[in-house]
């Protein structure tokens, strides 16, 4: 499913996964913490995930962050 991310998807993975708040991830990226709240959200629904942990998990297998 990881393939079907768009570059803003996954980057947005990537901050959330590393503990960034909404507020950190819109004023870093120039978007609303809304809009990321929504990336987040669809993230969640795209990948069949239930929680900031299970978002954490898949990016760390993924390889987007360290272990």
């Amino acid at each position: 499913m990881y393939e079907v991310l768009s570059g803003r998807e996954r980057e947005i993975l990537k901050l959330v996964a590393e503990g960034k708040r909404s507020k950190d991830i819109g004023s870093y990226l120039g978007i609303s913490p809304k809009t990321v709240e929504r990336h987040r959200s669809n993230l969640m629904k795209r990948l069949g995930l239930h929680s900031v942990a299970a978002l954490t998990s898949y990016a760390i297998t993924k390889g987007l962050l360290e272990p």
